[in-house]
């Protein structure tokens, strides 16, 4: 029988998420939840793909499983990060889909967009900036702006042929030739691309790196850029912005060592997940996943677990469409629809301990406004009430809500998020019968996009 709580602990036994489905059953909604049978039906059909990852974990046809357990890896992008921040004020990435979105949530784990602090004059840690979505308008004025001495630019690009971010890199690159600074080009970027596909062949990522002498690191082989975040990929963004980047792959071994360890469907938390949401979709027509953490900093990672679900899913006919949500701003947006609408939504509510947390109200400003029962109280125990009472609100609608608490929002709960959500995306195409791994859509459009521009 499908357990209706999961959870995943570290090595040491310390809590890292726990997930609640009961909000997704008939015991709990009604007619528009799954029974308990049907649940253990679709969890049961994860045996075997369970028992694959876990053959691949082995031989390494996977790369995926392994990168929690590197090291080399993040010596090396803590070295070029250390040496491309010297002097500088600005770390700006440049980067599109899966090689940005992973380092952004990483990056507004710990303040995305904030300066690191001074200290007698000198800038502890630069400020980060991305531009990841092409638009002239945006990276011209950018480029105008800022203090090119003082920037320095991370270019990401799995295949390193990626038209938009190979854009960037030359207008980067010519903006600070411009200023008189292009003897300066090899100290002020980085790349990180695959490495060459055979000797000799290289993309024009590489060729510009070669050519005017600054340093790129190789992306891994074999994982593809939606599932990078804990690759260098999605390090140096955490690097620049201070995160402790082995504690979060830590967080991230604690789940792939719950798969290697044997658990079984209905215990595996990626495993539930993923049955729930295909179950959901196939037996009840919910056909919208709605990801919806209570904390700015998990803001960046709904955007990247929308991508996530939707290019490793949509294919052949099938997926389900994910919705990116914050809260509790979205309770006055979008909750209307969710509560009320039609009953095709699956509600991810993802929580972090906020009780006690922030700014107290002075009791007696708190009474003349109207909110005499906040009194005395802190901020985030209005934010806890609302993560607790929306999921509760959901379940009266009769709506699927599944709730994922963090122990507390750190690097390795964090990891561990990251790792189960990329777990549960793979599982649930193999519950669909797609490969999780490709994207022929989206290549299409690059060759269009091509032929268009060469015509």
């Amino acid at each position: 029988m499908t357990s209706q709580r999961q959870t995943i602990v570290d090595g040491a036994g310390r809590r890292l998420i726990t997930q609640d489905i009961a909000g997704c059953l008939d015991a709990r909604i009604g007619a528009s939840g799954l029974t308990t049978a049907e649940l253990g039906v679709w969890a049961d059909r994860l045996a075997g793909p369970l028992d694959d990852l876990r053959r691949a974990y082995r031989d390494g046809s996977l790369p995926h499983l392994r990168v929690p357990e590197g090291k080399d890896d993040i010596e090396a992008a803590e070295a070029a990060m250390a040496a491309l921040s010297r002097g500088a004020r600005t770390i700006v990435f440049l980067g599109t889909g899966g090689s940005s979105l992973g380092g952004q949530a990483l990056a507004q784990l710990n303040g995305w967009n904030l300066p690191g602090g001074f200290e007698e004059g000198q800038l502890a840690r630069p400020r980060t900036r991305f531009y990841d979505n092409l638009d002239a308008l945006t990276l011209g004025r950018a480029l105008d702006r800022l203090d090119l001495g003082t920037t320095r630019f991370v270019v990401i690009s799995k295949s390193g042929g990626t038209p938009e971010t190979l854009s960037q890199a030359v207008a980067a690159l010519g903006a600070v030739r411009a200023r008189g600074l292009g003897d300066r080009i090899p100290e002020m970027f980085l790349a990180i691309a695959d490495p060459p596909s055979a000797p000799g062949k290289l993309s024009g990522l590489r060729v510009l790196a070669r050519d005017l002498g600054f340093p790129i690191l190789d992306h891994p082989p074999g994982v593809g850029g939606r599932f990078s975040v804990l690759t260098n990929v999605g390090l140096v963004a955490a690097i620049a912005r201070g995160l402790d980047v082995r504690a979060l792959r830590g967080g991230a071994a604690a789940v792939v060592r719950q798969l290697i360890d044997g658990e079984a469907p209905a215990d595996f938390a990626p495993a539930v997940g993923a049955a729930v949401a295909i179950g959901l979709a196939k037996s009840r027509g919910v056909r919208v996943n709605v990801m919806m953490p209570y904390a700015d900093r998990l803001g960046r990672f709904g955007d990247w677990y929308v991508q996530l679900w939707a290019e490793s899913l949509g294919k052949n006919g099938q997926g389900t469409t994910p919705v990116a949500c914050l809260g509790p701003w979205d309770q006055h947006s979008q909750l209307q629809l969710f509560m009320d609408g039609p009953n095709e939504h699956f509600v991810s509510v993802v929580r972090a301990p906020t009780a006690g947390v922030g700014p107290r109200l002075e009791a007696e400003l708190a009474r003349k406004a109207g909110i005499g029962f906040l009194a005395d109280r802190a901020l985030g125990d209005l934010v806890a009430a609302q993560a607790d009472a929306v999921p509760e609100a959901l379940g009266k609608a009769g709506r699927a809500v599944r709730g994922i608490d963090l122990d507390r929002l750190d690097e390795a709960a964090f990891g561990a998020l990251l790792m189960h959500m990329m777990l549960e995306t793979i599982l649930a195409a193999r519950l669909l019968h797609i490969d999780a791994f490709d994207q022929p859509a989206v290549e299409l459009a690059k060759v269009l996009t091509r032929q268009r521009l060469s015509s």
